[in-house]
């Protein structure tokens, strides 16, 4: 933190469409010449948005990040069909995805340990804070770097803080975290199902533990806006099945929203019309808004709406990017 100004990055969740927010911080990277986990105070994530912010932060032998934003780009690419795939035999047994969750977690967990290694979320480059939801204690759960690093029990894996944040119902199975008490542990799922778009989480975290800073720098980096309507002529007869998938996407997407609103009115330009909050959302008209999509076909798309919107954002691209290189 320089100036007294707080800069804050978020990533929302969004399953293979985290393509969309690694290139847009690839592309921070490219116009600032900085790695992105030098560039923030604290880098928030849900889900997919909390993988690449785990990403961000991972250090290297030399506690230096070891990955960039472009890695997250070919993460994706690369590993999505190991992470969304599943045996014939998966179909049949889950009654394609009825009775039990549609994706197995072993590939995802492999490709965690892969990526993620044996880092615990003390060890960080920067801050960070990862969501997720507690469902046998019924309480929103937040992986806290800094209170990890501070207290030894709130201290975990990477694997372990990236397989909750990311485990989204009906794809895959709830995640269980043991704790140093014998027999203890935490039942965590996707933080999706509150903070789809965690800004709003950052920012009062922020507030909280450093209530004199009054300067505020906060970029928000969507995964992209669902566009696909619901026709009600299909829905006014839906049941309990036919609304499970859906209803789960518009309670994220409306949390998503909700939250954009909320921060625009948090922090409005300051009276000499400097921006202090940046929302980057991608438009998926072409794109398929499925998380778990991971054609080649798609993925092309989703960087292709990524290129979009930040062409389309250009001017604000370099405003915010001024901003968070000014000493």
């Amino acid at each position: 933190m320089k100036n007294n100004r707080m800069k804050i990055l978020s990533i929302d969740g969004g399953g293979i469409r985290g393509v969309v927010p690694a290139m847009a911080m690839a592309e921070i990277e490219r116009r600032t010449g900085k790695h992105i986990a030098e560039l923030f105070d604290l880098i928030a994530g849900t889900s997919t948005g909390g993988i690449l912010a785990l990403g961000m932060t991972k250090p290297d032998a030399d506690g230096r990040p070891q990955y960039t934003a472009e890695d997250g780009v070919r993460l994706y690419e690369n590993e999505g069909h190991r992470i969304f795939s599943r045996s014939a035999w998966q179909r049949v047994r889950t009654l394609g995805s009825l009775v039990d969750e549609k994706y197995p977690s072993a590939p995802l967990e492999e490709v965690l340990q892969e990526y993620l290694g044996d880092a615990r979320l003390k060890d960080a480059v920067t801050d960070i804070l990862i969501t997720s939801y507690e469902i046998e204690r019924r309480i929103p759960w937040f992986f806290r770097s800094w209170r990890a690093k501070e207290r030894p029990d709130y201290d975990f894996p990477m694997t372990q803080v990236a397989r909750s944040t990311s485990a989204a119902p009906t794809f895959f199975e709830a995640s269980k975290v043991e704790t140093e008490d014998i027999g203890e542990y935490y039942a965590l799922i996707d933080g999706g199902v509150f903070a789809n778009n965690p800004t709003m989480c950052a920012y009062v975290d922020v507030r909280t533990r450093f209530p004199n800073v009054s300067d505020f720098l906060v970029v928000s980096l969507g995964t992209g806006e669902l566009t696909r309507p619901i026709n009600y002529n299909e829905a006014k007869d839906w049941g309990l099945v036919n609304w499970v998938r859906p209803l789960i996407n518009i309670l994220m997407q409306g949390v998503t929203a909700t939250v954009d609103y909320q921060m625009q009115q948090m922090l409005p330009k300051t009276t000499t019309g400097e921006q202090r909050y940046y929302r980057f959302q991608a438009q998926l008209v072409e794109g398929s808004d499925d998380l778990d999509d991971v054609s080649r076909t798609n993925i092309r798309v989703l960087k292709l709406k990524a290129e979009e919107m930040i062409h389309q954002n250009s001017a604000a691209f370099d405003q915010m990017c001024a901003a968070l290189v000014a000493e």
